[in-house]
């Protein structure tokens, strides 16, 4: 709102993480409530989650900006139960172009320059289904 001219920019809520799990096995960006309603971020919708205690509801937030290493990026988030630390899941990782290094127990950034990048976009060719019937 505030890029948009509609929030004044002294108005714009942040926070900052010093307790993150890097967390593999999560998906998404996951955070506690107490951060969601400090940031003011808006539900997005409520899905069946899979947690170490078994499966429970819980609700999507949108548009948690995240500043990581220099890197930056704009994430859906999942609330955690209260109390719990954040979790950094793989998609905001690997979007970031950030990967755990297991043996140095440290982040490590993925390359981002001309000719060597993490940034991959490939053309497939979608082959008709009566295309292939005919070689047939």
């Amino acid at each position: 709102m505030a890029e948009r001219g509609l929030l004044p920019a002294d108005q714009v809520r942040t926070i900052t993480l010093d307790n993150v799990l890097v967390d593999t096995g999560a998906t998404t960006l996951c955070l506690p409530i107490e951060v969601i309603d400090k940031l003011g971020l808006a539900p997005l919708k409520e899905v069946l989650t899979s947690t170490a205690a078994g499966y429970q509801r819980t609700r999507v937030f949108q548009d948690a900006k995240v500043s990581l290493m220099g890197r930056v990026g704009v994430f859906q988030c999942l609330e955690l139960p209260g109390g719990e630390n954040p979790l950094l899941g793989v998609i905001p990782m690997e979007e970031l172009g950030i990967e755990p290094d297991l043996q140095k127990q440290e982040l490590k950034l993925l390359p981002m320059e001309p000719g060597n990048t993490y940034y991959m976009a490939y053309s497939h060719k979608i082959h008709e289904l009566d295309e292939f019937q005919n070689r047939s």
